[in-house]
């Protein structure tokens, strides 16, 4: 169910494979116990094009969308170990960040429920 949507400068995808990235986010994830095995899902979007205050500094941000139903305390550490492990794997990119939203159980539709 969740989601983890990366974007990022193209520079990042030079830096390390796309694979290594969307598995850092992966295994990070599972490892908070807070999402069904094989649920999480993460995907990549490097961007050519892009202005960062004027400059053209390499940049990550997760866009990070799981079911309702953590607490803050929860959706805190799950963002802080993510960072953290970027911030390891990008020692000299100047902006990582993530935000989490909740999807409502009650307006969220997939294949499977029709």
């Amino acid at each position: 169910m969740p989601h983890f949507v990366i974007d990022c400068s193209e520079n990042i995808i030079k830096i390390k494979s796309p694979k290594e990235i969307i598995q850092k986010v992966y295994d990070t994830a599972e490892s908070t116990e807070l999402f069904d095995k094989g649920d999480i899902k993460v995907r990549i979007n490097p961007f050519e094009y892009y202005n960062i205050g004027n400059t053209k500094d390499d940049f990550i941000h997760i866009f990070a969308n799981i079911m309702e139903g953590r607490t803050v305390s929860q959706k805190k550490n799950l963002s802080k170990r993510i960072i953290t492990e970027l911030k390891s794997m990008f020692p000299d990119v100047p902006i990582i960040s993530i935000n989490i939203r909740d999807f409502e159980k009650a307006t969220y539709c997939n294949k499977s429920m029709v």
